[in-house]
């Protein structure tokens, strides 16, 4: 019996898959405490999609500098509630053995900006972020780790006029205010922000009745405050 070759069917070639698109919005990111003796330094971070772009905006959200502390409190609320955010905290302790280390202000912001960018990458994917500049631009890029890398970043001066930076001073803002209050229950009054005359007063205090040693606790010890204090060159 004759039996014949079938020919093969051609295979269907696969369609090609759709590339994955990252959702629409971007991450802003900015810090408090900067400019304080007393206190940590915060970095927040905000993704703002175009939903929450319409609440943002509906809200009045601005730079936590021009808004006072009790409606940053409840603005904070319900940025938490509507956005994806990251807050990093670098208490006084922390903050000192990290300014010992690096030795530049800029490279210790740079190192907490990098980490709520990649901290928001890990929950959504982005692929734009906004922050306010201070130093070489390379160093929140140089910072950046494996997801940030890929993230196109705008760095520029009053970055707080868009409503990402805005919001995520606002989450900045409210933690080191939150971190603040503790810190004057711990040493039993309250401690005055920024570093001005009255800073140097209440940082005497706690030397008075807690030892020179307990400043590492409270405040951002490179700061000209401490030498006026202590009598010691930082």
């Amino acid at each position: 019996m004759r039996t014949t070759a079938s020919t093969p069917k051609a295979r269907k070639k696969p369609k090609d898959k759709p590339r994955h698109k990252a959702p629409p919005g971007w991450i802003g990111t900015d810090e408090s405490g900067k400019g304080d003796y007393f206190g940590p330094l915060v970095i927040g971070g905000v993704r703002v999609d175009p939903k929450a772009k319409g609440i943002l905006t509906n809200l009045k959200v601005r730079d936590s500098k021009r808004i006072s502390d009790n409606v940053i409190k409840d603005l904070d609320f319900q940025i938490r509630s509507l956005c994806i955010y990251s807050v990093v905290v670098i208490g006084p302790e922390k903050y000192n053995l990290l300014y010992g280390k690096m030795k530049n202000l800029n490279k210790l912001l740079a190192w907490g900006h990098a980490r709520v960018i990649e901290n928001i990458l890990t929950r959504i994917d982005c692929k734009r972020a906004i922050s306010d500049q201070f130093g070489s631009e390379s160093y929140i890029k140089n910072a950046l780790m494996k997801l940030g890398k890929k993230i196109d970043l705008t760095q520029s001066p009053r970055a707080e006029a868009d409503l990402g930076v805005a919001a995520a001073s606002i989450l900045a803002r409210a933690e080191f205010l939150r971190k603040m209050d503790r810190l004057s229950q711990e040493c039993g009054f309250e401690l005055p922000k920024g570093a001005s005359g009255q800073v140097d007063v209440a940082a005497r205090k706690i030397v008075e009745e807690m030892g020179e040693d307990a400043l590492n606790r409270f405040v951002k010890l490179h700061f000209k405050n401490t030498a006026r204090i202590t009598q010691k060159p930082t």
